[in-house]
């Protein structure tokens, strides 16, 4: 006999529902933990067949965590099973466990293909140095504009010469400059570690063939090569080059009903981080240089990936 098994994962608990031959056999609940969730699947359902849960912000750990157990783990789109799962007349964590094996045991589901953590390692590095980035950029326009309060206009100017620029008109304004620097030294700290994070990417992109033939390309840095190289991991995950783009969320969507048919504005589906890189910016960027990348990539297997 074979088991199906939905997981409805959270913070600290996860409900946990078996299913048998079209009937519910057990359901309960565990701590939201991997090595734990594993062990009450062999002694509860020892030939289980899918292990099905939702995506979310624990779905990487978990399904690494599930598979390295010998657990059959399924990630599925969260907006596909929102639709089965509505269908219950109760929303609770145990009705949404049960869906879940339901759908496992059905079938009707649409599996999401799970990174490995290197990607989302270098992924987390992408958006950490993103972050300092911005939060350097939002210090240095609050300090500008407190000075522009009391009448100290700071000079156009980035870097060293924006912060000398401030401490000189600070000189004779003791109590601004008590409010000010503080805020100027952590404005300080932040761009120096958004600029140690940066060299990190940099080297990094640098080791990656991949990224190499990437940042070939004329306006494409480091940055985007390392986020779209690590967003498609594998080019045998598409059959074609033009699958990307509606992968990513670029191709537009479309309305049917009798005589009414037509197109609308882009999915917005996908890697939200990505659609917005300077690698879509450019008139016919993608189409150029996605076919040839997934060709080469394609050819040369694992020498290309990140």
């Amino acid at each position: 006999m074979t088991e199906y098994i939905g997981l409805d994962v959270s913070m600290k608990e996860t409900a946990v529902s078996i299913r048998r031959d079209g009937a519910r056999i057990w359901r309960g609940k565990c701590a939201s933990d991997p090595n734990v969730i594993a062990e009450l699947i062999r002694k509860r359902a020892p030939t289980a067949k899918r292990v099905v849960f939702e995506t979310g912000p624990l779905s990487v750990w978990f399904f690494h965590a599930l598979r390295a157990e010998g657990v059959p783990a399924i990630c599925i789109d969260a907006r596909h099973a929102k639709a089965a799962l509505d269908m219950a007349a109760n929303k609770t964590d145990a009705n949404d466990a049960d869906g879940l094996a339901h759908l496992a045991e059905v079938g009707f589901f649409r599996e999401v293909r799970v990174k490995g953590f290197d990607s989302m390692l270098a992924r987390t590095l992408v958006a950490a140095r993103a972050r300092l980035v911005k939060m350097t950029t939002e210090l240095s326009n609050q300090i500008w504009g407190i000075m522009k309060t009391f009448g100290l206009v700071v000079p156009a100017g980035k870097g060293s010469t924006f912060e000398n620029n401030v401490r000189s008109l600070l000189t004779n304004h003791n109590d601004l400059a008590g409010i000010v620097l503080p805020m100027l030294d952590a404005w300080t700290g932040l761009r120096t570690r958004a600029a140690e994070l940066g060299r990190q990417l940099l080297a990094d992109a640098r080791q990656s063939r991949a990224c190499r033939l990437l940042m070939s390309i004329p306006g494409v840095g480091a940055t985007t090569a390392i986020s779209f190289a690590t967003a498609i991991e594998d080019p045998g995950n598409f059959r074609k080059s033009r699958d990307v783009g509606a992968w990513i969320g670029l191709t537009t969507r479309r309305y049917q009903s009798g005589e009414v048919d037509y197109d609308g504005r882009i999915s917005r589906r996908g890697d939200r981080h990505l659609r917005r890189l300077e690698l879509y910016n450019q008139p016919g960027i993608a189409k150029q240089i996605l076919r040839p990348l997934v060709i080469t990539w394609g050819n040369r297997g694992s020498e290309l990936r990140i």
